[in-house]
């Protein structure tokens, strides 16, 4: 749909949505195709490598978030919800934040770096839907223009610096595991 609407519109607003949620439905399909393929906990140095490759998504995901909070910022794009909605979209950006929060520590016990960056890319999920509810609530509900630029910033910078941290994070602890399952490989050889 957002595809459509960047063709349709010929909008950067659009177009750096299309590019973000693209990355992460990229990354999502990748995780679930290796699990259902290969089962979780199976191949561990596969699953690092899917990780490697789902921290590096994760950093590039971030140009086209903060393509997102800049167009945000000049008043270029903007989430904007009719009426009522605005409220069933809080309740539904925390319950997303929430849960993805709880998931996230809950399946660390498995050890499993397919289920790690699974939940991770739910959690950057949950942070942009947090961002676009609060840029929706700074639309309907003002603040004044410096207010809105200031919280908008400090958010959006902070959901961007949390993103990229987690895909730099996963890259190299990924690539740190697979060192070692290399050089343990070699030892026995």
């Amino acid at each position: 749909m957002i595809v459509v609407s960047v063709l349709y519109y010929r909008s950067a607003w659009f177009g750096s949505l299309a590019a973000y949620y693209t990355c992460l439905a990229v990354m999502r399909f990748s995780l679930v195709r290796y699990t259902q393929r290969q089962g979780v906990g199976e191949n561990r140095t596969a699953e690092w490598r899917r990780c490697r490759l789902c921290g590096g998504m994760l950093a590039l995901m971030n140009i086209a978030l903060i393509g997102v909070v800049i167009l945000v910022l000049h008043q270029e794009g903007s989430f904007d919800y009719a009426g009522m909605m605005i409220y069933v979209m809080a309740m539904s950006a925390f319950y997303v934040t929430v849960m993805a929060v709880v998931n996230l520590v809950r399946y660390r016990k498995y050890q499993s770096p397919a289920m790690s960056a699974a939940k991770a890319s739910n959690l950057a999920a949950a942070l942009v839907s947090m961002l676009s509810l609060e840029t929706a609530m700074l639309a309907q509900f003002g603040g004044g223009e410096t207010f809105r630029q200031l919280m908008t910033a400090s958010t959006g910078g902070s959901v961007c610096v949390i993103v990229v941290g987690m895909g730099v994070y996963m890259t190299v602890h990924a690539s740190k595991q697979l060192k070692k399952r290399q050089e343990s490989n070699n030892e026995n050889t």
